[in-house]
């Protein structure tokens, strides 16, 4: 069976997902804006750091799903990936992720649930079935559950803003321009220690062993808004462990995620289940 390649693709895939949790873009910057409103606004988010930050966190609240697009390697593994994230209430996302020989598969995410489509040829092993379902509850206390959470703290669309508003030494680069959007880019590199603080406590302890494990002393954090107080780009760098640039289109657009039919999925714990019971 192929479930060893399944359970790398779908952790290829949750590592593009969250980490893929930047922050948010807003509607494409016009060139129409008249020029004494674009450096006002500009020079405000240059100016009035923290207040600027705040208020792309109140707006990217408001939001209910944005469409991404990331590129970047985790733990040694190039990554790609875009597709919608619905933020309307539990995280949802459907994403195209293309792994490091340039295969396509698509992945969806409803809460702590990965499934990932599985290609026709392959489908025998699944008997018949299109897609498979990995629960991360199910592997919580594994390193590939910490790494999981780890991923997806990173995939909150106002985490790294936050982020950058509670870690002392934020500093503004300037003013630069991201796929046609006038922008202010931000950023910060902090110790880890000062990093985990910002992170749920539950998977602090996970974190810091991976970072550990990784090697990873300090953590980079880029954020670029534009003047609808809504971020364009986020970057992430982990040392050894991989970074990320995430770019942010199209907020609000109506999305519906759910999860494939049952009776079109097969369990990928049911599955080792069998065969760690055909194997005794």
């Amino acid at each position: 069976m192929h479930v060893a390649l399944w359970k790398k693709t779908a952790g290829v895939a949750v590592a593009a997902l969250t980490a893929l949790t930047g922050v948010a873009c807003g509607p494409q910057g016009g060139s129409t804006e008249t020029p004494d409103k674009q450096p006002g606004v500009l020079e405000l988010l240059a100016s009035d750091l923290k207040g600027s930050l705040q208020k792309t966190v109140d707006t990217t609240t408001k939001t209910d799903s944005v469409t991404v697009k990331m590129t970047g390697t985790m733990s040694g593994q190039q990554i790609s990936m875009q597709g919608v994230l619905d933020l309307g209430g539990a995280p949802k996302a459907e994403m195209t992720v293309t792994d490091p020989e340039g295969t396509t598969v698509a992945v969806r995410m409803i809460g702590t649930v990965f499934f990932v489509e599985i290609p026709a040829e392959d489908r025998a092993n699944t008997g018949g079935k299109r897609w498979v379902k990995m629960d991360l509850t199910a592997v919580a206390g594994s390193k590939a559950g910490a790494d999981f959470s780890k991923q997806f703290e990173e995939m909150d669309p106002i985490k790294q803003v936050k982020t950058l508003l509670a870690i002392e030494g934020t500093t503004v680069v300037g003013q630069e321009t991201v796929n046609g959007a006038p922008t202010v880019h931000y950023t910060v590199t902090t110790p880890v220690a000062t990093y985990l603080a910002q992170i749920d406590s539950k998977r602090r302890e996970s974190t810091e062993e991976m970072f550990a494990q990784q090697g990873v002393k300090d953590i980079k954090v880029d954020l670029w808004v534009d003047e609808q107080y809504r971020p364009r780009r986020a970057a992430l760098g982990m040392g050894k462990m991989g970074d990320m640039v995430i770019d942010y289109t199209d907020y609000g657009k109506a999305v519906t995620i759910e999860a494939p039919p049952a009776a079109e999925t097969a369990d990928l714990a049911e599955m080792l289940k069998g065969m760690t019971t055909t194997g005794t």
